[in-house]
This record gives structure tokens, sequence and C-alpha cells, in this order.
């Protein structure tokens, strides 16, 4: 598996964090953005600020681990904490306000 997630041109998370790993699959993720590093490409989408991170991963040290490989030499693009969904939703509800 980690061989497979290693070799994608671009590897794309989306609602990163969203459910909560257990262990095995939050040091498999590590070990996957380990071999991808400074190699491949990844887009990771999240609504969890970094300091939210922890819940998802369960253990800060590894936690820190992953942040740490995911940000280096990245660009962090912030598009707001607003949904573009409801946003829509509420417009199309109420037009013009």
């Amino acid at each position: 598996m980690i061989a497979r997630y290693s070799k994608i041109d671009l590897l794309c998370l989306d609602e990163f964090g969203y459910l909560n790993l257990d262990r095995k699959g939050a040091k498999l993720l590590f070990q996957i953005f380990t071999e991808r590093e400074e190699r491949k490409a990844t887009a990771v989408a999240t609504n969890s600020p970094f300091t939210e991170w922890d819940k998802t991963f369960g253990d800060a040290r590894l936690c820190a681990a992953i942040a740490d490989r995911i940000t280096f030499r990245c660009t962090l693009i912030q598009t707001g904490t607003e949904s573009y969904r409801f946003q829509a939703t509420q417009e199309s509800l109420f037009p013009g306000q």
C-alpha cells in the first residue's frame, strides 16, 4: 500500500481530519507522506486547523511529524472558514440578501 500511494504523481486528500485515525492508520499515513516527501505532489484539503490535528492522529508527536512532512516546502492556501456549499444554498433560498 505504501508503494502504491508513493508512486502517484499527485495524491489528493479531501476532508482531511474529518475522521479520526487509529494508531495503525496514522503510522501508515506518516509512512506514505515520508515516501512522497520532496518527490511527489500532495494536496490536502481540510477544515481543521493544525492545532486540532492531534485529535485526528491521537498522538501529538506523530501529528507534529506528519504536519512537518506535508508543510515542508509547501504552499498553504487558506480559503477561509465559510462553506461555499452553505453560501450557495443561502443565496438560492434568499436571493439578493
